[in-house]
């Protein structure tokens, strides 16, 4: 039996409104967006996610199948909030016109204590 991975997202909060982030890497291309997305749908399922929002602080580029990934949560039903893209993330989202299907939030969100 092969060791368990660990979790691609750090949940912050659960419920109808779902915050997630990735654990402070500032490049996401080693994420296996295949597994990134079953732990969301897994996640959205058990938790009855309405919003699912984003906590990209600190996250300089996505890869675009997370892209992907992002948009097809659309397709589930679940509104998708991106907090705090960077300069990169933001103009790949305008771009695309990701921006336009996509709330794009600012803010402050408090260290996690462990």
């Amino acid at each position: 039996m092969s060791p368990k991975a660990d979790p691609i997202l750090q949940v912050y909060q659960t419920g109808p409104t779902t915050v997630v982030g990735f654990g402070g890497r500032d490049v996401l291309s080693e994420v296996n967006v295949a597994s990134c997305r079953e732990e969301l749908l897994a996640l959205i399922e058990r938790e009855q996610c309405r919003i699912v929002a984003f906590d990209l602080t600190g996250v300089r580029l996505l890869p675009s199948g997370l892209l992907g990934v992002l948009t097809s949560l659309r397709s589930h039903g679940i509104q998708v909030q991106v907090y705090n893209p960077s300069l990169d993330v933001r103009e790949v989202l305008a771009t695309t016109n990701l921006d336009k299907v996509m709330e794009i939030r600012h803010v402050d969100i408090p260290a996690q204590e462990e």
